[in-house]
């Protein structure tokens, strides 16, 4: 099930796969979001992704009703959709020197399109995967089209029922799409662990058979460490160079130094999954001196019997192992014993 986007092999043999969500965070500025890609790479990211939208493909400029946003809870109450897409938008002419910058810094470019225009323009681009976002995992059209470019997929499934998922799945799959990944999701902004479910991963995994992973809007690492330990293959998360300077995602979004320890932990994550295994590993042969075994205690001459007086179970490991104890008590040594040698039944056996 590995699957390979542009040379990256992504899978549970392989370091989870870090992706660095650009979204708005530019705040308009080309130059910021040539310096978000930067930290980006320099952080140890593997991917950089856009969202690929106009405020006319999103929604319609009316600020009122069900396009005015009026949630108190919502980060971005107060604003119409229209506007908010305005601000948020990654203009498509920055497209082309982004994924530049992305390739000569080493990372893989890729974008959400979040309509059937943006897949033909990403198509020129020469893409080399797609993400559906968690709001367009019902748009099924959508879907259909980035799964008949036969490149690898992404979709993130929050908010999505398992019927729902299974359409997308369903459809991604007819449409020719070969390579899927789902992405747990929470599409609350940030997200809190207890509403993240990770157990729903490895469920979700063995229900549609394809690889996981997580689109992480929690704050911290603790999550997506978690995350790999249940078999995220990818992760994905807000970036931004500051919270403090604002943006239309900042306030969920990880910073440079959190995102460097976002690769480092949930790489060591990861490592530490190994594989089944019982006995001492390699670097642990060596510590097996320092078990407790059986020692003599006591000068001894042949003859005389051992006993709580002249056998203990203390450190190293040489002698006999500490459950032999009880069987050797009573027996006879054959020859004269120096204290602190091993117990060894050459000890108690007539040549």
């Amino acid at each position: 099930m590995t699957i390979n986007i542009a040379g990256r092999l992504i899978g549970k043999d392989q370091e989870p796969f870090i992706i660095a969500e650009m979204s708005g965070n530019h705040n308009q500025s080309l130059d910021r979001a040539l310096a978000i890609v930067e930290a980006a790479a320099e952080a140890g990211a593997d991917a950089i992704k856009l969202q690929t939208y106009t405020p006319d493909t999103m929604t319609l400029d009316i600020s009122s009703g069900d396009f005015y946003i009026e949630d108190e809870n919502s980060l971005w109450q107060g604003n119409s959709l229209y506007h908010l897409y305005e601000e948020a938008y990654t203009p498509w002419e920055w497209h082309q020197p982004i994924f530049d910058r992305c390739k000569e810094l080493g990372l893989i470019a890729f974008s959400s399109p979040f309509d059937e225009t943006a897949v033909d323009f990403l198509e020129k681009l020469e893409v080399p995967a797609y993400k559906i976002a968690s709001f367009e995992n019902v748009d099924i059209p959508l879907i259909k089209k980035a799964a008949q470019t036969g490149k690898p997929l992404i979709i993130s499934t929050g908010m999505a029922t398992a019927s729902e998922l299974d359409e997308a799945v369903t459809a991604a799959k007819e449409a020719g799409c070969q390579n899927l990944i789902l992405l747990t999701c929470t599409s609350t902004y940030p997200a809190s662990p207890e509403n993240t479910n990770l157990r729903t991963m490895p469920h979700m995994q063995e229900l549609f058979q394809c690889q996981v992973g997580l689109s992480d809007h929690t704050m911290g690492v603790g999550v997506a460490v978690a995350g790999v330990a249940l078999g995220a293959a990818v992760i994905e998360k807000h970036f931004t160079l500051s919270r403090a300077e604002g943006g239309v995602d900042a306030a969920f979004s990880m910073e440079p130094q959190e995102l460097k320890q976002l690769k480092e932990e949930t790489t060591r994550a990861w490592q530490s999954l190994g594989v089944i295994h019982y006995g001492p590993v390699n670097d642990e042969v060596a510590s097996l001196k320092h078990r407790r075994s059986l020692y003599i205690t006591k000068d001894m001459q042949a003859g005389e019997k051992l006993s709580k007086e002249n056998v203990r179970a203390i450190r190293p490991g040489t002698g006999l192992p500490t459950k032999y104890f009880d069987l050797v008590m009573g027996k006879k040594v054959v020859r004269s014993v120096k204290k602190g040698e091993p117990l060894s039944f050459e000890l108690l056996m007539e040549e």
